[in-house]
């Protein structure tokens, strides 16, 4: 088990790592829509919210090894439901390649983000 950090992407708020690796399998933590540079979250509207924490996420892949195109599965996290045809518009413009996903509308996320987004991807670049 290797694990892996990058200032390209928010620090982890928490006792847990940005990524671990396993074999040729990257284990992304869930990223939210946060500017690393300002530690702020990047807008108030859950499109802008969504390509920030999908460029987090893609940072943290970056670090591993990996990206995007790699990526097997998501689970992606919604604070309402109702922006999922948003959440989609530019989820779609990162992840042409369909990977498997799942997407639950929850509670509340951490800092009172309104999206965030984990993912396995396998090691190796394009």
């Amino acid at each position: 088990m290797k694990l892996i950090f990058t200032n390209n992407a928010p620090v982890a708020i928490g006792p847990y790592s940005q990524v671990v690796c396993s074999g040729d399998l990257v284990y992304t933590s869930g990223q939210l829509g946060i500017d690393p540079a300002t530690g702020d979250f990047f807008g108030e509207k859950i499109a802008q919210q969504t390509e920030q924490a999908i460029r987090n996420l893609s940072a943290v892949l970056s670090a591993a090894g990996s990206d995007l195109d790699h990526v097997l599965k998501t689970t992606c996290f919604l604070k309402n439901m109702n922006d999922f045809a948003v959440f989609n518009q530019v989820y779609e413009k990162y992840f042409s390649q369909k990977p498997a996903r799942s997407c639950v509308e929850v509670a509340r996320l951490p800092k009172d983000g309104l999206v965030e987004i984990e993912a396995v991807a396998e090691i190796g670049t394009n």
